[in-house]
């Protein structure tokens, strides 16, 4: 699995060198990145079904689930409201967009994403599948968890009727993970694909006329994610943020490649339940915060309004830029029900709140490819500092095999991605790691 992962390296810079040399043919490339991340995404419906109802299903009390869910809710809100007001600090620092024009030649193509933005009332009755099985047919991650929500609160419910059914389901994850294992093959196919479309399609010339706004989001980024999450997470659960990300490094270079957090997802629950967060956390937390916990899209949202605002000559006072934070914070969470979460979601806000800016989307439609990039990162990344923060609130975080797996010397099993430590061995705690 070591060389599966120098592959995909070897074939990122392939196709950066390959979307240089020859554009063209670099761009038809498009469709290996794109079957690449179809197939991750095949699988995670599967994958969130049975690792909720595999985790509510052993989880004795109810009352003990919803605690879970909506410590992870207030938890979502509050550092989304952090992410966008840390977006317009930044943006009102660099004033992106200064000294622009912008091209009103653009607009047209920005139109159509953003009549693709949801009302209140549609993303909600978009969560309820048209038929129980429709959940996993739909790729809706929402409609997927209400359906296991509901699967293992009747488990649960069933006692110990339910337990042949939580075997079999156990056994279906197993299968699962081993066919997500078979499809990681393919990620240096995929990786290069990716990586030669948007280089062959963009080229130079987006990234030198749009710098400072890219590099801001990613600077803004590299701050939430260090200065803000890592004190969160270290405060809250004495777990330091270098550690961490350096167990997902594979996840962040999977990310970088297909610049999809989904195509991290399936991992990301493996590799939490792997470092000591209960099945139940995992299975509530993950799901959820990928609806709802999009800090790098919430930076993303104030940050390009700024931008367009001020290319346009129309800056927004500190009263507007307040509005505009109250409007963001609720149109980030239906982010995940719009097709397209980021250039969709920001088109969609401004029709909404400011229609006369939404031809400026246009403008930066040219970078959005790298800009989403450094969106799924910090939304991956937030994600996981989630888990980990509501495991340990909720006492549902094994800090000795936490400690172990961040030394390293219990290593993530690469070849079946799924975590053996539930059942500990007795003689196992002689060989914990002393804090």
């Amino acid at each position: 699995m070591h060389y599966l992962y120098l592959a995909v390296i070897a074939a990122v810079i392939l196709g950066v060198i390959v979307g240089f040399a020859a554009p063209d043919f670099a761009a038809g490339l498009k469709p290996l990145g794109s079957g690449f991340v179809s197939l991750i995404k095949m699988m995670i419906s599967p994958i969130i079904f049975c690792t909720i109802v595999l985790g509510i299903g052993s989880v004795a009390k109810a009352a003990k689930v919803g605690r879970v869910g909506m410590l992870a809710l207030g938890y979502f809100l509050i550092m989304s409201t952090f992410a966008l007001a840390i977006g317009l600090v930044v943006g009102n620092v660099l004033h992106p967009g200064a000294g622009l024009r912008l091209d009103p030649a653009d607009a047209a193509a920005v139109q159509q994403q953003a009549g693709e933005g949801e009302g209140t009332v549609d993303f909600l009755l978009g969560v309820i599948p048209e038929s129980l099985l429709s959940a996993f047919t739909e790729g809706s991650v929402l409609q997927t968890l209400l359906v296991a929500l509901l699967a293992g609160f009747a488990l649960q419910k069933l006692g110990a009727a339910g337990q042949p059914i939580l075997r079999g389901i156990e056994h279906i994850q197993r299968l699962v993970f081993r066919i997500l294992a078979m499809i990681m093959w393919v990620a240096p196919v995929g990786a290069f694909g990716a990586i030669a479309a948007v280089v062959g399609e963009t080229g130079w010339a987006a990234l030198k006329s749009l710098a400072v706004i890219m590099l801001g989001f990613y600077a803004t980024c590299l701050l939430f994610i260090f200065g803000v999450l890592g004190a969160v997470l270290w405060l809250g659960a004495r777990v330091n943020i270098f550690s961490l990300l350096r167990y997902l490094g594979r996840e962040f270079l999977l990310i970088v490649s297909t610049s999809s957090s989904e195509s991290a997802l399936p991992r990301l629950i493996a590799k939490m339940e792997h470092l000591g967060v209960s099945r139940p956390v995992v299975g509530i937390t993950v799901p959820t915060g990928y609806s709802f916990n999009l800090d790098g899209t919430a930076i993303y949202l104030t940050m390009a309004t700024l931008f367009i605002a001020t290319a346009q000559g129309s800056p927004l006072g500190v009263g507007e830029q307040i509005s505009l934070l109250v409007f963001m914070i609720i149109a980030s969470k239906g982010a995940a029900g719009v097709s397209g979460a980021g250039i969709a979601t920001l088109a969609g806000g401004l029709q909404s709140h400011r229609p006369e800016l939404v031809d400026g989307v246009g403008f930066i439609l040219g970078i959005d490819r790298f800009m989403s990039e450094a969106r799924a990162l910090t939304n991956f990344a937030g994600n996981a500092v989630a888990t980990v923060l509501i495991g340990s609130w909720t006492g549902e975080l094994d800090r000795t095999q936490s400690r172990r797996v961040l030394a390293g010397h219990d290593p993530f099993n690469e070849a079946t991605l799924v975590d053996e430590h539930k059942d500990p061995e007795p003689e196992r705690a002689k060989d914990a790691v002393p804090a």
